[in-house]
């Protein structure tokens, strides 16, 4: 008599393994300790080259046998950093190796601030702006040009509200004037149409 086995509804071969198997533990890689970041620049003893061209302060600028500046370098207790390994032979500057990576960053923040694209924040009035008004845009702008940006205010006139251009250009001088300290109009108030402009630049940083 043929025996009835119970089917697997998934077509899987039944578990083998039996109590106390267990499945192969993945093995580790062996530890290395920590991580350490890849140092940017050789410095002292790690520099190669068997002579180095030198520059900057506490030496005469010139062509040396490394061992040589290595010693001036203990001697006046900084480091030898090589800043252009390619050139024959490197050249290298004579430095707190801290300093000088303070120094470098620096000078590229002020590069980036520099090249970043200045931008124009205009401020609207109307004719009838009253004090609590101006005052919040007179506010708002002179943040704008202690960040650097040109401001351009302008009064808009609607309707009849153009034969009072006079007020707007009052409105529009009091707002340079309350900004004399952080900016400088690059020209006096001009209508277009029914616009009053005025155009105040920030101060350069002496």
């Amino acid at each position: 008599m043929a025996t009835n086995f119970p089917t697997n509804p998934n077509n899987r071969p039944p578990n083998t393994f039996t109590s106390g198997s267990s499945y192969p533990k993945p093995q580790r890689p062996p530890y290395r300790g920590p991580q350490r970041k890849e140092q940017e620049h050789r410095i002292n003893e790690g520099i190669t080259a068997t002579k180095v061209r030198v520059v900057g302060e506490n030496i005469e600028p010139g062509v040396y046998d490394t061992p040589k500046v290595l010693a001036m370098a203990r001697q006046l207790e900084i480091d030898l950093v090589e800043i252009s390994p390619n050139a024959d032979p490197p050249v290298c500057r004579l430095i707190d190796y801290n300093k000088f990576l303070y120094e470098r960053k620096r000078k590229e923040k002020e590069a980036k601030a520099a090249s970043k694209a200045q931008e124009m924040k205009e401020i609207r009035f109307t004719p009838n702006t009253d004090d609590h008004d101006f005052n919040f845009k007179v506010k708002h702008s002179i943040n704008f040009l202690k960040e650097g940006n040109k401001v351009r205010a302008y009064v808009q006139f609607k309707g009849r509200a153009i034969a009072y251009a006079d007020r707007g250009q009052v409105l529009l001088l009091k707002f340079a004037q309350e900004l004399e300290e952080y900016g400088v109009p690059d020209q006096l108030p001009k209508l277009e149409g029914k616009k009053m402009f005025i155009t105040i630049a920030p101060k350069k940083k002496k």
